[in-house]
């Protein structure tokens, strides 16, 4: 049995989730459910971090990545991620590593600069 705090909503519901059958208790709205389920089975997470930047306002970019990846593969995300170097101009959305590790998400910047 495993206990989560749902994120989903503003709630906090302290859900337990039996890894066996996949059931899950103490979810106050059916969205509990189905994050209940993939946090046992999958967890996953948008990575964020931040990138070298030349010519910008700042010398780092906020970056994230644009669909939620699995927690197992954030370290060879971020391995990736200390390496990447841009030069401004950089749109908020624009793409700068497609595909980062492997993972089918993509690496965007978080803001203009």
């Amino acid at each position: 049995m495993k206990e989560f705090i749902c994120t989903v909503c503003p709630r906090g519901c302290r859900l337990k989730v039996d890894e066996k059958k996949l059931t899950v208790t103490g979810n106050g709205c059916i969205r509990g459910i189905e994050y209940g389920k993939n946090e046992a089975v999958n967890p996953k997470r948008i990575l964020t971090s931040t990138v070298s930047i030349e010519g910008g306002l700042h010398r780092r970019l906020p970056v994230r990545t644009d669909i939620a990846i699995p927690k197992s593969m954030l370290f060879d995300c971020m391995a990736v991620i200390h390496g990447c170097k841009t030069k401004s101009p950089v749109i908020a959305g624009q793409v700068l590593i497609e595909n980062i590790a492997g993972s089918g998400a993509n690496l965007i910047a978080s803001r203009n600069m």
